[in-house]
């Protein structure tokens, strides 16, 4: 038995990833609490996060790859099998249809972007550029509204809510769900100044609503008309910041000739906003010395998706509110989390390609569709599509039908029970680890995380799966070829730096991450070989903000530009708490944008064709199906879907319901009865719980249940709501394909008392389990 000690490693349960340490004794997780030392976050610590031993051990963990039968159980099999079979699999699949038939669907959470290198590396090298990943299926978008108005999608905004004196929060309820660094401290202190003020746009009457000085409580479906008509108000008034638009952006005059054509009145009356209201939320905005806007997946799931993210970002531009103390501003990047892909499509399925991500929702008809380019093979790491992509039956079908389906996940998912392979990767806690949720301006940081737990007996880290499957296929040299690199980088940085690009110009068809980690990765101090591909990111990011990355690091004058990302990346991978790695002035913010001027694009032509088609008429739901159901969202009690096992939680076992009384009573249901949900795809029976912050009409499911979990006796019982089993694939938005999964229409219905024991019975117990009873 070791002795118990505090180690420094993150969360990995939502983006921003704060600093966190861990009692760890006997190679167990047993205690949680916030790191002080952390730059970024200083001791910050949510109620979730304190569960994270319940991740970290659990029953559902795998230990041995696995191969599927034609009856649909599993064998367990040794890893040099399996890698010998996969690799024999993908040679045939290549041959037969080239690398195009091959996507990768993942490649990292919340917590665990340090494999993604080596997947995305490995399905290159095999001639793939197919991927997808829960980004496209949220933030795309964004993205797309990002590349045409600052010139490339990989240009990002960041929130400096620490000073700003108006937070205007849209679709998003930070106190729950956080969404940028230590959240709640930022919430209380803006609700006890009085000379600072927040504005919250949301369907119901959430935690932060209650905070609020203004809620604007709109229609589930109408954030557009609602944002089109504020800044109609805005223009009409002429209480726009021409000064600011003169100097900083393009295209005022399209934009303000559209704005000028809203109908206010009819679009505040279909959003259900007062123009009472409306004219006190524009005079707040004009009032600011400093606004900025925090959104999330309420606009950004949500019906006209992509022209929300516009409207959005029109509203920073015209107040003025960007590139400035305590407002919106672009943020820096060690290494861009996504791509820059204009007008570029997927073949099979025409969709476009943004951020070099596509959408889940398009998944099934890229497997099933009869196209010579359909996609016969799915490498999935660290995701899990069954639950998380809308349609879960079509996704199920097409995994079913792919020729080739592996999975690299930590535990036995509903897609891992899919797949013809499973492969068992190391924890985030069992392996070094980092995020490219790197969001801050003007200090931004970075965290290379040293493994805090041995590694499950069974497993391997990502760098080692994809080692053994590129020797395999031929695209990894043997080690005697990569040892001179190795003892290059040993000797001296520059040294390795000239033998690392003339290899790679040698071996065009080896993976670069995957030498990188044989070579300069055996260098690297506490374990953290898995880091070595930053070495790269981090002589670009050195070289793009020389003096960002000097005031963060404290580079003395004596080191010079050309020593400044090699110490970059040397301060990053010791840093065992995180790091700052670029440091800016406000007004370097325009440097930032990709525009050659460095000026801002008001006027795209597709959004303002979308926003003159808009029509109220068409703003609600269908009769068949009166209900808006907001699926997927967070709770006190839910996260992402590494929590398996269902005794993490401390209340809402069921994930049940939210329905207003008057709702729920005219249905003739009372609190806590379990009623069904029906979609045009599908049907749920969830349990119901009343909330009077919700608007009549208006449900909520929340995202993270639906696993199967294993009793004592191993039985698999499903915790929770499958919500996908009631979204269909084609409620997307036609832009960037983000699915509308905060308005799904639906209509309930009560079930029979032998249904409704039924699945009273099975929560009674899943959770007498969960309990240890």
């Amino acid at each position: 038995m070791t002795a118990g000690k505090w180690l420094k490693t993150a969360c990995n349960l939502c983006y921003i990833n704060c600093g966190i340490e861990v009692w760890v004794n006997d190679g167990r997780l047993e205690k949680v609490r916030g790191d002080r030392s952390s730059p970024k976050s200083q001791g910050y610590l949510c109620n979730k996060a304190t569960r994270i031993p319940y991740y970290a051990h659990h029953r559902d963990r795998l230990t041995t790859p696995l191969r599927r039968r034609a009856d649909g159980g599993f064998d367990e099999i040794e890893w040099d099998v399996a890698i010998a079979e996969i690799a024999e699999r993908l040679r045939d699949i290549v041959d037969r249809y080239g690398g195009k038939s091959i996507a990768l669907y993942g490649g990292g959470g919340q917590g665990n972007h340090a494999g993604g290198a080596y997947a995305s590396g490995l399905i290159r090298a095999l001639g793939s550029r197919s991927v997808f990943n829960a980004l496209s299926q949220e933030k795309t978008g964004d993205f797309w509204v990002n590349g045409h108005m600052f010139g490339s999608q990989t240009c990002h905004t960041a929130e400096d809510v620490h000073h700003c004196d108006l937070l205007l929060v849209i679709g998003a309820n930070p106190w729950i769900a956080h969404g940028f660094p230590n959240a709640r401290d930022h919430l209380n202190q803006i609700r006890k100044d009085p000379a600072r003020k927040l504005i919250v746009i949301d369907p119901r009457r959430t935690e932060t609503a209650e905070m609020a000085d203004l809620h604007l409580a709109v229609r589930p479906g109408t954030d557009a008309f609602l944002l089109a008509a504020l800044l109609a108000t805005l223009v009409r008034s002429d209480r726009v910041d021409q000064a600011f638009i003169e100097e900083h952006t393009v295209g005022f005059a399209e934009v303000r000739q559209a704005l000028l054509k809203v109908p206010v009145e009819e679009w505040a009356a279909a959003a259900d906003i007062s123009i009472a209201d409306l004219e006190r939320c524009a005079a707040m905005i004009v009032a600011a010395k400093a606004m900025v806007v925090r959104v999330e997946l309420g606009i950004q799931q949500g019906i006209n998706s992509t022209l929300n993210s516009y409207l959005e970002k029109l509203l920073i531009m015209l107040s003025g509110n960007f590139g400035r103390k305590g407002t919106n501003q672009l943020h820096s990047w060690l290494q861009p989390l996504w791509g820059n892909s204009p007008n570029q499509t997927f073949a099979p399925t025409g969709d476009a390609i943004i951020g070099g991500l596509l959408p889940p929702n398009i998944f099934p008809e890229a497997v099933l569709k009869d196209h010579p380019d359909r996609l016969r093979c799915a490498w999935i790491d660290s995701s899990n599509p069954a639950n998380t992509a809308a349609n879960t039956e079509a996704v199920e079908r097409a995994l079913r039908s792919l020729e080739l389906c592996v999975v690299v996940d930590v535990a036995i998912t509903e897609t891992a029970r899919l797949a013809h392979y499973v492969l068992p990767a190391s924890s985030q806690f069992e392996k070094t680890e980092f995020t490219l949720f790197n969001f801050e301006f003007p200090t931004n940081y970075f965290h290379v995380r040293a493994g805090v737990l041995p590694p499950l007996a069974g497993t391997l880290p990502e760098p080692e799966i994809y080692t053994r499957l590129a020797i395999a296929l031929g695209l990894l040299p043997g080690d005697n070829v990569l040892a001179p690199l190795r003892e290059a980088a040993r000797r001296s940085r520059a040294e390795f730096a000239a033998a690392f690009r003339a290899f790679i110009a040698e071996n065009p068809g080896a993976v670069p991450a995957l030498v990188l980690y044989h070579t300069l990765g055996q260098t690297l101090p506490d374990g953290t070989a898995a880091a070595a591909p930053l070495w790269g990111a981090a002589l670009a990011c050195a070289k793009r903000s020389p003096q960002a990355v000097r005031r963060a690091i404290g580079a003395s004058d004596e080191v010079t530009d050309h020593q400044l990302g090699d110490l970059l990346f040397d301060t990053i991978v010791a840093a065992r708490q995180g790091t700052a790695v670029t440091r800016h002035e406000y007004d370097e913010v325009w440097s930032l944008i990709s525009h050659s001027d460095r000026k801002v694009r008001l006027a795209i032509p597709q959004m303002l064709e979308w926003l003159a088609r808009l029509d109220p008429q068409a703003a609600g739901a269908p009769k068949e199906f009166p209900f808006m159901l907001a699926a997927g969202g967070r709770r006190m009690f839910n996260a992402n879907q590494i929590f398996r096992d269902p005794a993490w939680r401390r209340e809402d076992p069921d994930g049940a319901m939210l329905i207003n009384s008057s709702d729920l009573n005219e249905l003739g249901a009372k609190d806590g009865d379990w009623i069904a949900v029906e979609s045009v795809v599908g049907r749920l029976v969830v349990r119901c719980k009343v909330d009077d912050a919700m608007r009549h009409g208006q449900l909520a499911l929340p995202h993270g249940y639906g696993q199967a979990y294993p009793t004592l006796d191993g039985e698999r019982l499903i915790n929770g709501p499958r919500i996908n089993l009631l979204t269909e694939s084609g409620n997307r938005d036609p832009i960037a394909g983000t699915p509308y999964h905060k308005n799904v229409a639906v209509r309930l219905a009560l079930v029979s008392a032998h249904e409704a024991a039924a699945y009273q019975s099975q929560s009674e117990r899943i959770h007498m389990r969960a309990a240890g009873q």
